[in-house]
């Protein structure tokens, strides 16, 4: 095939599908002769290459066929291995083996570590992933590592980079030692070697088949003199994918201008062009564009030839772009190519499954969605699946996604917070935790705890946990649920105990990674490890067990459920059975050289395809061009020539949302390019937006009417808290769920001290002072810093309310030893009482009741917050003092005579008022001035207002029906139930 000298180089166009022309070309050549075709070999950039090709065989064979040997060879990214195929054998020094990926990160993260004392595991970690980047584009390109201190760039770069650079040097000087002492060497340099080896090889004794390397685009030196060398072979070809043709001289040169550009070559390189790799590579095999022919072969499955040319002037180098005002309208045709823009990335993906539903109504029909955003991919899947199909998602799952991964990651977020509530929780009800037949009683029990867990975060650690489930209070309305968990949580406390021992003894990273396996085991009954899933898991994480004795010494606990997070989500994997056969969702890298009849290319904004390049944390850009380093938007580059050649698919479809998860999105630069080279060709595809727009709209909005249910007499309560009285009149659908449902507002898990909270602390420390008799203001606020001290009170809580409660008490005690000295005493505190009121049973708790010098009493009530103003008493929402000093008179109170009369109504509030915390409010005035309620005639009007709501809800048939006052405490509870936004301002 080629001279010695003049390589045997061809393209098949982007138009054209490259799997298949090539097969066309290999099987017209090689074809006859069936053994002749099995003793090929076919060098490929990818196993999905290969998986490409060997489908392609499949299609066009007629019957058996002995296939030539696929082997994956190219992109350093997918971290191909070299195989058995290219690894010479018997040779008398055969090249080290390569260091593997994990431990070398875990000795490049301790090197860090001891470079840059301080650093944490997880942060010595992610360096060490950058730093084994910049490791393998410098091997790749083959710079040699004293290159970097024979650069004097200090005068250019800032302090920051200069301390990065420093540290970068003492790392790189230390790391040819560590691989010498580990009997290993890189991968890139043990491929460079093989590469090498193996160009020699064949230039002294060619193979006796014919060899193609077929698709590959690596830059790499090494590689670029395999191709070489391959080209140059009797039997040898190179055959590239979407070299551009038509391309002109000028614009083909001005991808490398040479207008003495700073960049250590003398040429401005143009990295975000589709065809500088190819360009690059090119050069680095010593030829030109004029020594490449074209393929000439196709297959039934390419597109028009005019698609090839388009997409070349649509991807014209920048300052060629005016040339796109002179185009004729063939010149802009896109004939089979349309657009879809939709609103939102939900919608795009609903479009995007609704187009690849319909591909699958033509039989033998395939179509791929190709796209770097994984998001997008997920969602697609998930719509998918309302119609049964299971597409082949190339990319897979990470493990950190995966029941096995998260499980792991549960332990160690459970282990760093100290079981704080939420995480705990987490553990607790991971689906593999106690799988098997006591799942059900397991899941009812850690059901129990959450009740128990809601508020107020408990102490840290278990100890917090066995206080709160050992707690006892003389009215705990949850005590059988207190019981029920204080005989589960010991089994439950021995299984989590070593977790918190590994915690608190700050173990190495490597007794971390063993603490998780051996109670992940026992957690699960060893679910953790069983199933593909699990199989995976358990490899990686022997792996990352065993390399972790060389990582980093210092590991803070903290850090590990990032760290885990990180490591875990480097590992993908796929489900055994693969997906659909005619369905595909790929990755950018994932799709190279592979075609079907429809492309969907999604996704199509700026910062996802291309994506922004991802800086780096060891090299300044002057520093990477200098050594001859690929710039960082050579990714973006790679994303245009893939972009490049999915266009030229029969059938493609290219989408994007004008808005991204973060607000507005900016149309990617090759949607850009595309619409503005099209100009009046740009083709919409509205028809899948609309049909994804309707898929789930319903066909009318019937909103529910304003709810007002009326439960039989015999379902009304009898018996009634002086609280839900409010409730009751302001909104009796609330006072409905509440009463007759049952039920009631759960508090978050982990949640902020509220006022409830803050209110029950108060209530108990001046109940315990005023029934200890003495009323000695020093011994409240010693109840007070005594209660702070407990070890179940969180010490956020400690240090944010304790201040305010202090100085509130304070003034509590100051205003207690004056009314004593007018001659007012505390009568009871927190008493119940009961009465009989106008049919029905009131009952209520009284915070505090005093005797007043004219022989009434006073009923007082406690606030942590603002109380009730005048004007909500005045209208009949905030009745509880009333209804309070009523049962006082009616004798309901023990210790109270009947017929006692409640002279003052007081609100005692610990909030701030001016500058100190703590002031009186009375809703009553004794003449009714300020628009209030004469003093007197409260609880006349208490007893008038309550009687007309017993009247009508308790003891009549009056429906529910819902009420809107904001002013009501707790509103808004119910508003889900009651489905307020469906009537609410439609009525």
């Amino acid at each position: 095939m080629g001279e010695r000298g003049k390589p045997a180089l061809y393209t098949i166009p982007a138009h054209r599908a490259f799997a298949d022309s090539l097969v066309a070309g290999l099987l017209a050549r090689h074809g006859a002769d069936r053994m002749a075709l099995a003793q090929g070999i076919v060098l490929l950039p990818s196993n999905r290459a290969i998986r490409a090709i060997r489908d392609a065989f499949v299609r066009q064979s007629r019957g058996g066929l002995l296939l030539p040997r696929l082997v994956a060879l190219g992109d350093v990214e997918l971290g191909e291995q070299v195989g058995n195929a290219l690894d010479p054998m018997g040779e008398a020094e055969p090249v080290p083996p390569a260091i593997g990926p994990m431990r070398r990160q875990m000795m490049l993260a301790r090197m860090v570590q001891d470079a840059r004392p301080g650093t944490d595991a997880g942060q010595a970690l992610q360096l060490a992933r950058a730093l084994a980047s910049v490791l393998d584009q410098m091997q790749v390109e083959q710079v040699p590592l004293a290159a970097l201190r024979n650069l004097d760039l200090t005068a250019d770069l800032s302090q920051h980079w200069q301390a990065s650079l420093a540290l970068f040097d003492i790392l790189l000087g230390r790391w040819p030692e560590e691989l010498a002492r580990s009997g290993c060497i890189d991968l890139a340099d043990r491929r460079n070697r093989l590469f090498d080896r193996l160009a020699d090889r064949w230039a002294a004794t060619p193979p006796p088949g014919f060899v193609v390397a077929a698709g590959i685009s690596t830059t790499a030196p090494a590689v670029a003199r395999l191709l070489r060398r391959i080209g140059e072979m009797p039997r040898g070809m190179v055959v590239f994918a979407g070299l551009d043709q038509h391309m002109d001289d000028e614009a083909w040169g001005a991808i490398s201008a040479a207008d003495g550009a700073p960049n250590g070559s003398g040429h401005i390189l143009h990295e975000t062009h589709p065809q500088f790799a190819l360009k690059r590579l090119l050069d680095r095999m010593d030829a030109t564009r004029d020594d490449v022919a074209l393929w000439r072969w196709g297959s039934e499955y390419d597109a028009r030839a005019v698609r090839g040319r388009n997409i070349s002037n649509a991807m014209l180098p920048p300052r060629l772009t005016t040339r796109w005002r002179d185009m004729r309208t063939a010149d802009r045709s896109l004939t089979g190519v349309e657009a879809l823009e939709v609103g939102t990335p939900g919608e795009e993906a609903q479009a995007i499954a609704i187009a690849l539903r319909e591909a699958l109504e033509t039989e033998e029909r395939t179509a791929a969605l190709v796209t770097p955003d994984r998001q997008l991919a997920a969602r697609v899947s998930a719509h998918l699946r309302r119609w049964g199909i299971e597409a082949d998602d190339s990319a897979g799952l990470p493990l950190s996604r995966l029941p096995p991964g998260t499980l792991l990651i549960a332990m160690a977020e459970a282990m760093a917070t100290r079981f704080a509530p939420v995480s705990l929780l987490t553990l607790l009800k991971h689906p593999l935790v106690m799988r098997g037949e006591g799942r059900l009683d397991w899941l009812d029990n850690v059901r129990a705890l959450d009740l128990l867990l809601r508020g107020p975060r408990p102490q840290a650690g278990l100890v917090g946990i066995d206080l709160l489930v050992a707690a006892r209070d003389d009215e705990d309305r949850q005590a059988a649920l207190r019981a029920r968990v204080r005989a589960w949580w010991p089994s439950a406390r021995a299984l989590l105990e070593p977790l918190e021992t590994v915690h608190l003894a700050a173990t190495d990273l490597a007794g971390q990674f063993a603490a998780l396996r051996s109670q992940a085991g026992i957690l699960s009954s060893d679910a953790v490890w069983a199933g593909h899933q699990g199989h995976a898991a358990a490899d990686f994480f022997a792996e990352l067990e065993a390399a972790a004795q060389e990582g980093p010494r210092a590991a803070n606990p903290l850090a590990l459920p990032d760290l885990l997070e990180q490591m875990l989500g480097m590992q993908a994997l796929r489900p055994p059975q693969g997906g659909h056969p005619r369905i595909a969702i790929l990755g950018l890298i994932e799709a190279r050289l592979v075609q079907a009849d429809l492309m969907i290319l999604g996704g199509l904004n700026e910062g996802t395809w291309p994506g922004l390049p991802a800086p780096d944390p060891w090299l300044a850009p002057r520093i990477r061009r200098e050594l001859g380093l690929p710039g960082l938007e050579t990714r973006i580059g790679l994303a245009a020539h893939d972009f490049a050649s999915a266009l030229g698919a029969p059938q493609v479809l290219i989408t994007r949302s004008r808005r991204g998860s973060g607000g507005p999105a900016i149309a990617s630069r090759f949607w850009l390019r595309l619409k503005a080279m099209a100009g009046p060709q740009w083709k919409e595809a509205d028809r899948y937006g609309q049909l994804a727009r309707g898929l789930d709209r319903p066909d009318g909005h019937h909103p529910a009417s304003r709810p007002a249910p009326s439960p039989p007499l015999a379902a009304r309560p009898r018996v009634i808290p002086v609280t839900d009285v409010d409730r009751l009149k302001a909104d009796p659908f609330a006072f409905y769920a509440r009463r007759i449902l049952g039920l009631v507002r759960l508090d978050p898990v982990d949640a902020d001290a509220g006022p409830a909270w803050r209110g029950t602390t108060a209530h108990a420390i001046l109940q315990q002072w005023a029934e200890g008799g003495t009323l000695d203001p020093d011994e409240l606020e010693q109840r007070a810093l005594a209660m702070f001290d407990a070890p179940e009170v969180h010490p956020l809580l400690r240090a944010l309310w304790q201040p305010r409660l202090i100085e509130a008490i304070r003034w509590i005690a100051a205003e207690v030893a004056a009314d004593k000295a007018a001659g007012r005493h505390i009568l009871a505190v927190e008493r119940e009482g009961r009465a009989d009121i106008a049919g029905v049973t009131l009952m209520g708790k009284a915070d505090r009741i005093d005797r007043l010098p004219d022989g009434s009493v006073a009923i007082i009530d406690y606030k942590t917050g603002k109380p009730p103003s005048a004007a909500q008493v005045k209208a009949g929402f905030a009745l509880q003092l009333g209804l309070l000093g009523l049962i006082a008179e009616q004798g309901g109170f023990p210790a109270i005579a009947g017929g006692t009369r409640a002279g003052d109504f007081e609100y005692w509030s610990l909030a701030k008022k001016g500058d100190q915390f703590g002031y009186r409010e009375r809703p009553v005035d004794p003449q009714g001035r300020r628009d209030k309620i004469q003093t007197d005639e409260f609880t006349a009007i208490a007893l008038r207002h309550f009687g007309d709501a017993a009247r009508d809800y308790l003891l009549g048939n009056a429906p529910f029906r819902a009420e809107i006052n904001p002013e009501v405490a707790n509103y808004g509870d119910y508003d889900q139930l009651m489905r307020l936004e469906e009537w609410y301002g439609r009525d």
